[in-house]
């Protein structure tokens, strides 16, 4: 978990060249966006994450995950839900996202779980339901919803943990969250499904957790 440094105010000013913007279509319509579609217009409503830009509101809280000190997904949470982001290279026809929802089809049989596929806001999306155990040991179950959408040579996983998870809706405040994010995909060759890289924003400061 991560807080931000508290700065002096900056003062974007009514002068500013206006930002240009490309029209996109379908699904990201509304967003969300690369950052060469829509450039921001209120940088410091967002924290930079590298491949990813998120837009802060008092409701959320932002977790940084990390492997070998390697960050390697964003968990956003609010209300006893959260929506974890993996942003990761796709091909410029698109398509992407198939391959991965096939995968995770595996891995919802792998774990004796159930699923179905909707067509939710950004196209088909797998609502699971997985085996687990709630905090008294007893038997329960963990909803989750798969979401894959996909951009300029870009996708981001978006899974939809807790009780947001159990169904498909275009509301709510991670729709919002979706729809406010800002992709760096970058010019930089990968290789087809490569995890692009997540990092602290700068002003940023570690939080022990208790």
């Amino acid at each position: 978990m991560f807080g931000r440094k508290k700065s002096g105010a900056t003062d974007s000013g009514s002068d500013s060249a206006p930002v240009e913007r490309v029209e996109v279509t379908g699904p990201r319509a509304d967003g969300p966006f690369d950052l060469v579609e829509r450039p921001l217009e209120n940088p410091d409503e967002y924290v930079d994450l590298g491949t990813l830009l998120i837009k802060m509101r008092g409701d959320i809280e932002v977790q940084l995950p990390t492997e070998d000190d390697v960050v390697t997904a964003v968990l956003v949470t609010s209300g006893g839900s959260a929506v974890e982001l993996r942003p990761f290279a796709g091909a410029r026809s698109g398509g992407t996202w198939d391959g991965v929802r096939a995968e995770l089809r595996e891995e919802v049989d792998k774990r004796g779980g159930r699923y179905e596929e909707v067509e939710g806001p950004f196209g088909t999306e797998v609502l699971a339901q997985f085996p687990a155990k709630d905090t008294e040991g007893n038997d329960a179950i963990q909803p989750a919803r798969f979401i894959g959408i996909e951009g300029p040579r870009w996708v981001v996983r978006a899974t939809v943990l807790g009780a947001a998870g159990l169904e498909s809706t275009n509301e709510g405040v991670f729709m919002e969250i979706l729809r406010d994010l800002r992709v760096r995909r970058g010019d930089e060759p990968r290789i087809l499904r490569e995890s692009l890289p997540l990092q602290l924003p700068p002003d940023a400061q570690r939080i022990p957790e208790e």
